[in-house]
């Protein structure tokens, strides 16, 4: 067998194992949702999210060393070199330890100033989103040192460590769910602790599995200048991009309390929960993929590098698709079984935020693409002054007294814009075939809509709106997304290698 097409059934299995976790996990988060919502209400639900979202805000500087983990233990692993995987995780340690104490400062200072003096809050609630806040910042520590673990489980390609692990994490929620009915007292509050302490559970028990399979993890304090100042660099400029990305999400999220109160903000916290449902359909398949992106970088392989780029970008459009379409057409019907009450502007934002995890997603692969070159400066610059302009943008239209769906309208303006950007940065970093881009990629995405869109669109609007004929467009959506996938989405490789895996199926289950 050769290597790359060992790679090809790592990363299918890898794929099909995030994927039982992730439709495990997005069931429970579904019917958790609804219950926390009809628990909490809508006006602590919005202060949970608002709240939550501003500690949020100085996790950048998590995501920032996240990926420079991230890219530095792959590309060791991929090398070979143990003494160096190693000292990568050490220092990478080293590192999230000193970004958590700079969270828990930055907490305590600018971020409770920020939660009395700016948010919008009633008077009543106050001390509970003080509480609220606090076990935030614990939590959100907990899931910083977390990082260096999760990063060396994903450059093994260990995928099945998530999806088990993931078990007890929705076990864990289920039995949150049930004890908010049963206390007596502040919902809200309890809320909070309750997530807190699994996060906490949840760090100890990736911490004993790296421990137990992974040799590199056996932490011994050392401290390595050189590796710790260009790791740091690295992570400078990612930095500045996760700066970006979370001061345009949570800055939005601040700009609908600040003109709407947290009524807003709920309405903006259940289209984040259908977002995360859906973007993981993408963010499975993309975490099987990304390694052996890095990996072939590592090993000069460009070719094989490009048509994983490819591959990941036309994939994420078609899985995200399947799953959108139907949520697109009949978002309110499915918003009224999913929850009891749903807020106002719920069905707008989620339909936007939609669009705008697709073009999000079909970009994924263009930054690990740039990690793995090592030369991100340009790239985290650029696209991060685009991604921040998102929030000055969004206030002055709102300052013009548009409605509070015209900030996801802006985001999404903006989003196209940069994905155009991130393309030629790309190809001047990697030589990366845009023409080839364009017509493997783009084209047969286009193509795919254009074929699958028409018969739900003509069943929606011929006849009338009922809960039967809405399953019916769902139905329907779901069936022509996926054929007219098989049909334009998929290579004449690919399309064989469906056909006989589905041959191999039939074989199993109906000759027996």
């Amino acid at each position: 067998m050769t290597d790359i097409s060992a790679n090809n059934i790592r990363i299918a299995k890898n794929t099909l194992l995030l994927y039982f976790r992730m439709l495990f996990m997005m069931l429970v988060s579904l019917y958790t949702s609804r219950v926390i919502l009809a628990a909490l209400g809508i006006e602590d639900f919005g202060i949970y999210n608002v709240v939550g979202g501003v500690i949020t805000m100085f996790g950048f500087f998590n995501g920032a060393m996240s990926s420079s983990t991230q890219r530095y233990i792959t590309f060791a692993l991929g090398k070979g070199d143990f003494n160096q995987l190693q000292k990568v995780f050490q220092t990478s340690v080293n590192i999230h330890l000193l970004v958590a104490l700079v969270v828990l400062f930055l907490g305590e200072t600018v971020g409770l100033w920020f939660l009395y003096e700016k948010m919008v809050i009633p008077s009543s609630r106050i001390e509970a989103a003080f509480w609220v806040y606090q076990f935030s910042i614990v939590t959100m520590m907990a899931m910083i040192v977390s990082v260096p673990y999760n990063a060396v489980i994903i450059a093994h390609e260990k995928m099945s460590a998530f999806a088990y692990i993931s078990v007890l994490e929705v076990l864990l929620k289920l039995g949150i769910v049930y004890l908010l009915y049963l206390t007596e007292s502040d919902k809200l509050i309890v809320y909070a602790a309750l997530l807190c302490a699994m996060q906490l559970l949840i760090r100890i028990v990736y911490g004993r599995y790296c421990s137990c399979y992974f040799k590199e993890t056996h932490y011994v304090y050392g401290w390595d200048s050189r590796l710790f100042k260009e790791m740091l660099c690295f992570g400078g400029w990612n930095l500045w991009g996760g700066f970006a990305t979370v001061f345009f999400s949570q800055g939005i999220n601040i700009l609908l309390n600040m003109f709407f109160g947290p009524v807003v903000n709920a309405a903006r916290g259940i289209a984040i929960q259908v977002q995360g449902a859906v973007v993981q359909f993408s963010i499975n398949f993309q975490t099987a993929l990304n390694p052996q992106i890095t990996k072939s970088y590592a090993l000069g392989d460009f070719t094989y590098m490009y048509s994983l780029i490819f591959r990941s970008s036309r994939f994420t459009f078609l899985l995200l698709a399947i799953i959108s379409l139907p949520i697109l057409l009949e978002t309110d019907m499915i918003l009224r079984l999913w929850l009891k009450t749903v807020p106002h502007y719920t069905v707008l934002f989620v339909r936007l935020m939609l669009c705008i995890v697709i073009i999000d997603a079909m970009a994924g692969a263009f930054m690990v693409a740039a990690q793995s070159t090592g030369r991100i400066r340009v790239y985290q610059s650029v696209i991060g002054g685009i991604l921040l302009s998102i929030v000055p943008i969004s206030y002055l239209v709102l300052k013009l007294g548009a409605e509070p769906s015209s900030v996801f309208v802006v985001h999404l303006f903006i989003c196209v814009f940069a994905f155009i950007v991130r393309l030629f940065i790309i190809h001047s970093m990697i030589s990366f075939p845009l023409r080839n881009y364009f017509y493997q990629v783009l084209l047969r995405c286009l193509f795919v809509l254009l074929l699958a869109v028409p018969l739900p669109i003509v069943l929606l609007y011929v006849f009338p709106a009922t809960l039967w004929i809405g399953l019916w467009v769902c139905v329907v959506s779901v069936v022509t997304m996926l054929l007219s996938s098989f049909v334009i989405g998929l290579t004449g490789d690919e399309k064989k290698f469906v056909i006989m895996k589905m041959k191999e199926l039939g074989k199993k289950y109906f000759n027996n």
